[in-house]
């Protein structure tokens, strides 16, 4: 049956326009659900009604929107109580579903790794546990007196609901901490090989994993992580190896992006996929230019880092999508406009992360014998030869190489430049 839906909003202290961007959101991942809306209710309150969100008026009013339009879903802005949920539905008899619902079935939908599914379904049940509800016909009265004779069928069924699910967070968390053990080994696999990480962050569908292609493709690499102009395209964290044509080399990790009132639920769940970037050298902040709330956007994102204990990480800007604009850009410090799509200013973002992650590096002479061909291949692979020249004790090197190999291998260093 085709979903067909009404969306509500309350503006509380919101601007008129920050309050239209977040119902135009909200359109936008019931559009990401296969969810067509129909119409749209909106009502400035100080305060969100307790009994039903909205006010009464606004209540009668969405329920003649519903028979004109028959739609049979209603989508509210804001996550809803469970006592809201129910008297919503008690009255409008239509299904009643909320932004962080939303989310999480788009999350659940999109999910393709055994990780991100545990995180997406213990997010799920996590929301749903103070909400079982059973329909009245269902619920037996409570009998007064003691003990489990006297208790109503639906009172027990409720209890026994909640056991299931508890057990089942139980569950699946146990065996999310595996996975996350598993992951916290390859990253320090990861430190010990000493290749600096680059992480990038953003709100959803700034261009993130677009962003990661072209650096793929300039490091001469296929192995291309899923791209798409939607919500919520990337969910698994994708970490590949750039190598830059001086035979520099760093990770690149893609994170699930982030949005405006991101379900707290969700945001613990996926803790262990955003302690990737927790951990990063440096954060590749990727915000889309071509959006009227880009700042917003920035700003959400930076305090979502916060939340998670990013802090005195360095952080580059890249404003993605400038081909939709026309210039001159205000330049900045650790700032870069780019075009993930047209590849326009991407040698200067390189060139940007390089001067942030490569700035241990040292350029030195070096003698190494030609006994000693082991360490030769090793800076070869390692570092940037800038000049070989062969002589009687053995080759001579100008190289561009890590401080710490410098230290490891002083013996055959002649000059430093």
């Amino acid at each position: 049956m085709e979903r067909k839906a009404i969306v509500v909003g309350v503006n509380r202290n919101s601007s008129a326009e920050s309050f239209a961007h977040s119902m135009e959101e909200l359109c936008n991942l019931a559009q990401a659900c296969d969810v067509l809306v129909l119409g749209e209710i909106t009502q400035n309150l100080h305060h969100f009604d307790k009994t039903y969100y909205v006010g009464s008026g606004k209540v009668e009013e969405l329920l003649a929107l519903i028979e004109e339009t028959e739609a049979n879903i209603v989508i509210f802005d804001d996550e809803l109580s469970p006592s809201q949920i129910r008297n919503l539905e008690g009255k409008l008899d239509c299904k009643v579903i909320d932004r962080t619902m939303l989310i999480l079935e788009i999350f659940a939908s999109r999910a393709k790794t055994k990780e991100s599914q545990l995180q997406v379904e213990i997010a799920r049940l996590n929301y749903m546990l103070p909400r079982l509800v059973g329909s009245r016909e269902s619920l037996g009265r409570q009998g007064g007196g003691s003990g489990l004779k006297n208790r109503g069928a639906g009172e027990t069924k409720l209890e026994l609901d909640r056991r299931k699910i508890e057990i089942k967070i139980a569950s699946l968390s146990k065996e999310l901490e595996q996975l996350v053990a598993r992951r916290k080994i390859q990253r320090k696999q990861r430190e010990k090989n000493e290749i600096p990480v680059v992480s990038l962050v953003g709100y959803t569908n700034a261009g993130k994993s677009t962003l990661m292609n072209v650096l793929l493709d300039h490091s001469g690499l296929e192995k291309h992580v899923f791209e798409k102009d939607m919500l919520f395209a990337t969910l698994e964290t994708s970490v590949r190896k750039i190598t830059l044509t001086n035979s520099k080399e760093f990770l690149l990790t893609d994170t699930v992006g982030f949005i405006k009132k991101l379900p707290h639920h969700l945001v613990k769940a996926f803790r262990s996929t955003l302690e990737e970037v927790t951990e990063a050298d440096l954060l590749l902040h990727v915000i889309d230019y071509s959006n009227p709330h880009h700042e917003e956007q920035k700003e959400l994102t930076n305090k979502v880092l916060q939340d998670i204990g990013v802090e005195n990480i360095p952080m580059i800007y890249a404003y993605n999508k400038s081909e939709l604009l026309d210039g001159p850009f205000p330049p900045h410090e650790d700032c870069v406009y780019i075009s993930a799509k047209t590849g326009k200013g991407m040698e200067e973002c390189i060139q940007l992360i390089s001067k942030q992650i490569f700035n241990d590096y040292i350029s030195c002479e070096m003698l190494i014998p030609y006994t000693d061909g082991t360490v030769l291949s090793y800076f070869n692979e390692h570092s940037q030869i800038i000049a070989t020249d062969y002589e009687e004790d053995g080759t001579k090197l100008i190289v561009e190489c890590k401080k710490a190999d410098a230290e490891k291998y002083h013996q055959y260093i002649q000059n430093v430049l």
